[in-house]
């Protein structure tokens, strides 16, 4: 069986730098949202379960998903929030599950890249993790600029996931993203080298 490293971080912490650079260097990189947007899409496993639960107001007039009010419904309610960890995270862990089997037949190392893989108990699955970490201001920065959110905004969508500071403790490297690309880019070279410049301490 090959070697699995999950990737994580926080909403625009810089991760899918990192993925895409490792695609680019030939890896295969499994994206846990790329997943679940398949199965939200009319005809997925989640997309049901969306539309029963929130009813028909959850949806465009071409029939898809409106991710957007989705977002806000389960981001702004914690009883939502818990019904979609619940619920969509079991269904989402089955489907990733299958995914890992099937490349770990195949790659002698990969990636799983996945937003909550601490929140929601995946490290187990991995034999090394890797944290994209930036400092909370400049995390809130860059989502207000990347999304066109306000500050109060970014912060209720950040308050969602585990600052990052407490992701540090359980990652085994924490590639530091609060300088360039180019700086970010190095750290992930040396970690596929086979260094540990950025060992958490």
């Amino acid at each position: 069986m090959g070697k699995i490293i999950g990737i994580t971080g926080g909403i625009a912490s810089g991760k899918s730098t990192v993925t895409e650079f490792l695609r680019q260097k030939g890896f295969q990189v499994v994206d846990a949202d790329a997943l679940v947007h398949q199965l939200q899409k009319p005809g997925g496993r989640l997309f049901q379960i969306l539309v029963e639960h929130f009813g028909e107001k959850v949806l465009l007039e071409d029939g898809e998903l409106d991710r957007p009010l989705l977002a806000s419904l389960i981001f702004s309610n914690s009883d939502e929030r818990e019904w979609s960890k619940q619920t969509q995270g079991q269904i989402i862990r089955e489907e990733l599950m299958v995914l890992r089997d099937k490349l770990a037949q195949t790659e002698d190392l990969f990636f799983m890249d996945i937003p909550l893989l601490f929140e929601q108990d995946y490290a187990s699955w991995f034999d090394e993790t890797w944290l994209v970490y930036v400092s909370p201001d400049v995390q809130i920065e860059r989502l207000m600029n990347r999304d066109q959110l306000s500050k109060e905004s970014a912060k209720t969508r950040l308050a969602s996931q585990w600052p990052l500071e407490e992701k540090k403790k359980f990652a085994t490297y924490i590639l530091d993203n609060n300088g360039s690309r180019e700086q970010l880019l190095s750290q992930v070279v040396t970690l596929l080298e086979g260094g540990d410049a950025h060992a958490r301490d």
